[in-house]
This record gives C-alpha cells, sequence and structure tokens, in this order.
C-alpha cells in the first residue's frame, strides 16, 4: 500500500507540477470546438443592379455519431428522405467522430422533414448555396461555384478574392457527448460578407441576343454560336451570347465563355483590317480602281472568288462592298508583310484583351519572318490566322471609335459591404488609325449594307456599316480544313454617322453557310432591340453614293469562301489547286 501510495504522489506531482500545461491543453482541446461559419458571398449583378448571382441560406444535414443512439434505425429512417443508401448512412452514423456531414445543402422540403424527425445525434447547419435568378441567361459569363462557395469558373473565379466572404469562427466548449456545457466558453466571431460585382451587362440586351441567337442556331441547324454588343465609346459589353446546340437540336449554353477563350480563322471579316492598314499607309486611295479578275496566283496557290465574274475595274470601295478575294489579296500585297502583321496586331489580334477572363486566349499570329510564300494571299482575306470573337468586335469598335482601340470591359464596379461603390478603371485607349481612314472604312462598310453582301443587316431608319464573313474551318490536330465546315459572321456598328453600339455574330456550321444570310439578321434582330431598349435616336438621314454590285446575286453571298483554294493555315499548303465554282448557293 505504501508503495502504491507513493506512486500515485509520484504521479500527481509529475501531472501538476512538472507539466501541467501540457495536461490542460489536452482538456481543453477535449472539451473546447471550433466551428467555421462561412461568410457569404457576394451577389453579381448587372449594369443596373438586377441580380444574376447571389448566395441564399440552405441547410446541411449533419450528424454527432456520439450522441446516436442507434445508427441502423437511424438510418433507415434519413436514408429515403436523404436520397442515400442505408449502408452508407449507418455507416457515417457510427464513426467515432463528433461531427460528419450527412447531406450537404439540401432543399427546405428535405430540410423539414429531417427537423421534424427530432433524431438523436441529427442537426441542420445553415450553408450559403449560389443560385441564379435569371436560370441560364449569362451562365457561361457568370461561371460556376463549387460545393463549398469558391469559385470554379467565370467571373466566379477571376473575381474570388472579391466575392468570397470572411469565414467567420464560433468557440464552444461541449462535454464528451457533444453536448454544450452550461456556463461554458462561448465565442463568436461573425463571418463577413463578400463584396458584389457589377456587371456591364444589360440584363434585357443579354436575354434578347441569347434568345435571337438561340433561334437561328435552331433555324440554321448550326452547332452552336456567339454574339457580342459593345458599347462603342466605354468598350463596356453590354451583352455576350455563348450558345450551343446539343442532342436533338436543343441549344443551351455553352460550357466556356467561347468569345474569350475559342479561336477561329476569321474569313472576310478580317478586310476590315487589310483596307484598314493599306488606306493609312497610302498604298491606295476609296477611289482607286483596280483590274480585279476572276483568281489571282499567289506563290503556288491559286485563290478564286467565292462567285465567278468577268475582269472588272471595281474600285477600292466595290471590293469591300462585294467582299472581293482577289481585290483583297492585290491590295494586301501592296501593303506588305510586315506592315500589315503591324495592323493586325495594332487592332488587337495575336494578344489578350485585356479582359483578365479565365482561359482567354491571345489567338495565333505568325510571325512576319516566318510567313508562307502563300501568306500574303492567305492573310488579308482572313486566313492562316486564329482570333477570338472579342477581339475581333474590339478591331471593328476601333474604326467606329475614329480609329481608336478601347480594351473591352466586362466589369463595372464593385459593391464593398457598407453598400459604397467603386467604379473600375475605364478602359485602356490606343490610337490604330486617323480618324480620316476610319471614317473612310466606314463609309465603305456602309455600302456593304446598303448594296453588298450584308444587306441582311439593314436596320430601319439607321445606316449600319458592317462586314460578313464566312471562313472554312481548319481541321484539329491535322492539316487542311473540314469539309463543308463553315464560320459564319457579321460585324459592324450603328448609327454609322456616330456609332454607338458595336456588335459581332458567329455561327459555327450554319446551313446556309454565308455570313450574310444567317449571321447579319441575327445582328439586325440584336442591334435594333438594343438600339429601342436604349433610346439611341436615328440620325438625320442622309444619301450615301451608290456603289453597284458586281452582279445581280452579290448581295446574297460573301466573299469570303473560295473551295477551289488551298490557302496556307498554320502549316505549309501540301498541293496547289485550280480554281473552281463557290459552293452552290441556297
Amino acid at each position: 500500500m505504501s508503495v502504491a501510495f507513493a506512486a500515485v504522489v509520484v504521479r500527481l506531482v509529475a501531472v501538476q507540477v512538472v507539466s501541467p500545461h501540457r495536461y490542460v491543453a489536452f482538456g481543453h482541446s477535449e472539451r473546447v470546438r471550433a466551428v467555421t461559419l462561412p461568410g457569404e458571398r457576394g451577389v453579381i449583378l448587372d449594369r443596373d443592379g438586377n441580380e444574376l448571382a447571389l448566395s441564399m441560406p440552405q441547410s446541411t444535414v449533419w450528424a454527432n455519431p456520439h450522441l446516436v443512439t442507434d445508427p441502423r434505425g437511424e438510418a433507415q429512417t434519413l436514408s429515403p428522405v436523404l436520397g442515400m443508401g442505408e449502408a452508407e448512412t449507418q455507416d457515417k452514423l457510427s464513426k467515432d467522430a463528433g461531427f460528419v456531414y450527412l447531406a450537404r445543402k439540401v432543399s427546405d422540403d428535405v430540410a423539414a422533414k429531417v427537423k421534424a424527425m427530432a433524431l438523436p445525434g441529427i442537426s441542420l447547419l445553415p450553408e450559403p448555396q449560389r443560385f441564379f435568378p435569371e436560370g441560364d441567361l449569362a451562365l457561361p459569363i457568370l461561371g460556376k461555384v463549387g460545393l463549398d462557395g469558391n469559385g470554379l469558373a467565370g467571373v466566379e473565379l477571376q473575381y474570388e478574392r472579391i466575392l468570397e466572404g470572411h469565414a467567420g469562427r464560433l468557440v464552444v466548449e461541449r462535454d464528451p457527448r457533444g453536448a454544450d456545457i452550461p456556463g461554458g466558453l462561448r465565442r463568436l466571431d461573425p463571418p463577413a460578407r463578400g463584396s458584389d460585382l457589377v456587371l456591364t451587362i444589360d440584363r434585357s440586351l443579354q436575354y434578347e441576343a441569347e434568345r435571337a441567337l438561340s433561334d437561328e442556331i435552331v433555324k440554321a441547324k448550326a452547332k452552336g454560336g456567339m454574339a457580342i454588343v459593345m458599347d462603342t465609346a466605354s468598350g463596356e459589353v453590354l451583352a455576350l451570347a455563348n450558345l450551343m446546340a446539343g442532342d436533338g437540336g436543343a441549344v443551351s449554353p455553352a460550357d466556356r465563355n467561347s468569345a474569350v477563350t475559342n479561336v477561329y480563322e476569321p474569313g472576310s471579316v478580317n478586310k476590315l483590317i487589310t483596307l484598314s492598314a493599306a488606306l493609312e499607309e497610302g498604298v491606295v486611295r476609296p477611289e482607286d480602281k483596280l483590274t480585279v479578275g476572276n483568281s489571282i496566283r499567289v506563290a503556288d496557290a491559286t485563290f478564286t472568288e467565292h462567285e465567278s465574274h468577268p475582269v472588272q475595274q471595281w474600285s477600292v470601295t466595290d471590293i469591300m462592298a462585294n467582299s472581293s478575294n482577289v481585290g483583297t489579296i492585290m491590295i494586301g500585297e501592296k501593303v506588305g508583310k510586315d506592315r500589315l502583321d503591324h495592323y493586325l496586331r495594332a487592332f488587337g489580334l495575336g494578344r489578350p484583351t485585356g479582359l483578365g477572363f479565365p482561359g482567354e486566349t491571345p489567338g495565333l499570329l505568325l510571325d512576319p519572318a516566318h510567313w508562307y510564300p502563300t501568306s500574303i494571299g492567305t492573310v488579308p482575306i482572313g486566313q492562316g490566322l486564329a482570333v477570338t470573337a472579342m477581339q475581333m468586335v474590339a478591331a471593328y469598335n476601333s474604326v467606329a471609335n475614329g480609329g481608336v482601340y478601347v480594351a473591352p470591359k466586362l466589369v463595372k464596379a464593385t459593391v464593398d459591404e457598407r453598400g459604397v461603390q467603386h467604379a473600375t478603371p475605364p478602359s485602356t485607349k490606343r490610337r490604330v488609325i486617323s480618324p480620316r481612314t476610319a471614317a473612310q472604312v466606314a463609309a465603305m462598310m456602309q455600302e456593304v449594307v446598303r448594296v453588298g453582301t450584308g444587306t441582311a443587316a439593314a436596320i430601319d431608319g439607321y445606316d449600319v456599316a458592317g462586314k460578313t464573313g464566312t471562313a472554312r474551318k481548319p481541321l484539329e490536330n491535322a492539316r487542311g480544313y473540314k469539309v463543308g465546315a463553315y464560320m459564319a459572321s457579321f460585324g459592324g456598328f450603328v448609327p454609322a454617322e456616330r456609332p454607338a453600339l458595336t456588335a459581332m455574330v458567329i455561327l459555327d456550321e450554319p446551313t446556309p453557310i454565308y455570313g450574310g444570310l444567317v449571321s447579319a439578321p441575327v445582328f439586325k434582330d440584336v442591334v435594333g432591340y438594343s438600339l429601342r431598349q436604349l433610346h439611341i435616336p436615328p440620325p438625320p438621314p442622309s444619301q450615301p453614293a451608290a456603289v453597284p454590285p458586281a452582279s445581280p446575286d452579290a448581295a446574297k453571298t460573301d466573299g469570303e469562301v473560295s473551295p477551289g483554294t488551298t490557302p496556307t493555315t498554320l502549316a505549309p499548303p501540301t498541293s496547289t489547286t485550280s480554281p473552281t465554282s463557290a459552293p452552290g448557293r441556297p
């Protein structure tokens, strides 16, 4: 007994004198629990304050297995309500732990049923769930969040640090069974709400862009499409639609913001840059006449017109209005590869737009030193380079702005926890071409819509400046082009005299294939609606000089497609072909 008593004394001395802090800390860790309280995520709003994404509290079902008296019986009761397997539920309820998730962020009906059961050890925990009040509207822009409320894509990811709330912390003292100790420690550090994000998107315009684009995708049996509407002066993106066709022809939001993350060969919409470069460098004037035949030889490749025609004396304006491949290549040769490359990059191609959107690509532009012999034929007409839709609409906006490039903008402001709005910096600007050149190109683009390939884009009461494009789709992971696959586009601005809106519409593999037939009508619908919605009045009527088309059918097709041509893409051509007829017109 003396030895046992001595051992007890020695042990007490060791516990209470030698290392008491160790055992105090151990006891504290066994009793005190810290619970993380997630901060509420900020709201994403459109430019008028309409909610596009917000977080609402939902109930999470959790268990304290130490307090569960009958794991098997409770599993049988809970499993049908939670939609879980009975064995899985019983396994969780039998764990040696004080906290186990059973079902995260369940519906209100499920939460009410679980609460009514009043099962021992089963509780509800409020957690924020992300909701999109407008459904799928602008979803590729907004992106998505994970189960724990963190941004995974889109602006949700890009502005994670702004949107995410700061987590709080609840510290409580509990007994071994998990029950709160009356009068025990209890400390709350409340969570902080994240800041709100105000986009430049206009909800009404976004809805109309998606509606009109969806209708045309279905009508043209296209694989998908993109539509962008931009405020000309500020570069603010008012609408940005990204849609794709699924099985059975149903149209849904694309799985990414394709207008920023995907590239394509622009085709004849790129002729705007070629002619702008030629006019700015003084190698041609709008009224200069060129002898334009039906085909032209460049190195070992032959390029043809979209429709056969006799040799014509066409002005530079005629070449633009009729979207002549041969005429544009002749002008491109006058500009030269180095100067042409300079203007392509000055207009924003080959570099990110500055949006900073996750996954944004700069596109593909070959260094002039690495051009192939046929590149001086392909690049002027928009082949052999790859761009994004956002880059092209920004390039068109440069002409609309009198020759000044304005970087696109997608976020208008942030709103802090006090409700104070902080505007984002204005878009960067730089001069690309002179006001005189911009005015000349705009006048040519008006002829495209008045009598050329883009008549379907005309809007009653307004003068529209625009350009059509129909480009072949390169093969993936191989040289050459996909048979029968085209990208159809139309870009322009309105009113042509004092532009307020710039827009670009692109359809992926439509039928018919021509941008003037499938993309221009969408431009008309979307921009026409935008003009009315934003109360942009038409300017006084004007009478532009008439420039007749090359043929009675010139307004029906685009001069971008020369199926008989084997132009260089991003790899050298493997063969040379002779001119052939253009695709059959619908």
